[in-house]
């Protein structure tokens, strides 16, 4: 026998033991790959809803007053006809900042009727300014608020 080799001895671990680790998960890579992939989905998805559920209290509970609503409802309100009708008339020579229409993007020929902005006095073209102010109360191209003490009768006397 002096060509064979003695059998390799590695400390077993006894039967008992060894049922107890297998007996309770066959598969225990699987059990980790699964809590691995379903646990962050889980924490994403609560994020989400806790997300969406804030968005839907924040739009259905919003106040009046708060300051971002009600510019954006100032924003949306134009001029009335009466208020258009204040604002000055001029011919495209009149203009001073320009012949360019802010809203249509054409030149404002020299004889073309045009409205010139109180305050600010940028000029469009009569139905483009009519057009963007009865829709917005600002001038379209820098955003200038028109107030209704800024706008005055073309009969009324001028103070100045």
């Amino acid at each position: 026998m002096e060509g064979t080799l003695p059998p390799l001895l590695s400390p077993s671990p006894s039967p008992a033991l060894n049922s107890t680790i297998t007996a309770g998960s066959d598969h225990p890579m699987l059990v980790y790959v699964f809590l691995f992939l379903f646990l962050p989905c889980a924490g994403a998805s609560a994020v989400f809803i806790v997300y969406i559920c804030l968005l839907w209290c924040v739009m259905n509970f919003r106040t009046g007053n708060s300051g971002l609503s009600s510019v954006k409802q100032a924003a949306k309100k134009g001029l009335s006809v009466s208020e258009l009708e204040k604002l000055p008339n001029v011919t495209g020579k009149e203009l001073v900042l320009g012949t360019e229409c802010a809203v249509c993007l054409d030149e404002i020929e020299a004889e073309q009727p045009a409205r010139m902005v109180p305050g600010c006095n940028h000029g469009f073209h009569l139905q483009c300014a009519d057009t963007w102010l009865s829709k917005h109360s600002v001038c379209p191209v820098c955003r200038a608020k028109l107030e209704p003490h800024q706008l005055f009768d073309a009969s009324d006397e001028n103070p100045c």
